[in-house]
């Protein structure tokens, strides 16, 4: 994909009459850098130059288009299977065991996970993956936006990931984005004990057609799950573990007590109390329907 995205990006820029020089300049880049996304031969371009690039060489967004398909190559084998049913998905339902789901991600957060893995062998492929995973989030700011409904672990809350700056800034960012409508967040804690997700993180996506599928990940795997009577094993565990969580309000409480550093301020009920919610959580949200891009309960939930 990356050398077809440079061939295309030579065509345009031949047809349009330009030197890779020129080009170069009214996208503010080195010819060289030019030079090395025709040839494939660099690093991936950012989203922020393929734009560029599209419109100086009035390419009517075929490279804006073509840019998630170079950018799936960074990403393990195993897991682009899923990355392009959640580009299709309408609603992702995600139980997040050690870190924040990628699509939640800031850089900071999302540099500090990548540059752990054994395997990265540059700075540029670190690049490379990190713009990668920021630019899937532009799907949750596009008109055909899929709901998004995330459990995170307790675990999620207390590991600092790339120290404390990094984490409260990515913990800002989850209060934040949790008041979009297209969004719920909810906190397992800990004291609930042991449950059938705890190998690893868990998405449940739902396609336009109406049809499902689970993925299941951990650090170094991904399996994508199809089969319905399989799918429908995994629903089941998501809903006990939403069902076992925090109610989004209460989350929200937990998620800001732990970016001022205070857990013990969290207002968190008690496990009877809990109880009680989400059997009322469940009820409520036991007629739910999509519609359009809000995969929320029509209820009204308060703004933190």
């Amino acid at each position: 994909m990356a050398a077809l995205f440079g061939t295309r990006v030579r065509r345009l820029r031949i047809a349009a009459g330009l030197t890779q020089a020129e080009l170069g300049r009214k996208t503010h880049v080195v010819s060289t850098r030019i030079t090395q996304i025709e040839r494939a031969s660099g690093a991936k371009p950012t989203l922020e130059l393929t734009r560029a690039l599209d419109a100086v060489l009035g390419a009517d967004n075929l490279l804006v288009e073509l840019w998630p398909y170079v950018y799936r190559e960074a990403f393990p084998d195993w897991s682009r299977a899923f990355i392009d049913l959640s580009q299709r998905a309408v609603s992702l339902h995600q139980y997040a065991a050690h870190l924040v789901p990628g699509l939640l991600q800031t850089k900071a957060y999302a540099t500090a996970v990548l540059s752990l893995d054994a395997l990265l062998s540059s700075e540029e492929q670190l690049e490379e993956r990190v713009e990668a995973r920021l630019g899937r989030q532009e799907r949750l700011r596009s008109p055909d936006r899929p709901a998004l409904w995330v459990v995170l672990d307790e675990a999620v809350l207390r590991r600092p990931v790339g120290g404390r700056a990094v984490m409260r800034g990515q913990l800002a960012q989850l209060l934040e984005v949790a008041t979009e409508r297209h969004i719920c967040l909810q906190v397992l804690p800990f004291d609930q004990g042991e449950h059938e997700a705890m190998g690893g993180s868990l998405t449940i996506l739902t396609l336009p057609d109406g049809s499902e599928a689970a993925y299941t990940e951990g650090s170094d795997y991904g399996r994508l799950i199809e089969e319905t009577v399989d799918v429908t094993r995994y629903k089941v565990i998501y809903d006990r573990l939403r069902a076992a969580a925090l109610p989004p309000i209460m989350s929200l409480d937990m998620i800001r007590s732990a970016m001022e550093g205070n857990y013990r301020g969290a207002n968190v009920p008690s496990r009877s109390e809990r109880r009680r919610l989400a059997q009322e959580q469940l009820q409520q949200s036991g007629g739910r329907r999509l519609r359009g891009g809000d995969g929320r309960s029509p209820r009204h939930r308060p703004r933190p």
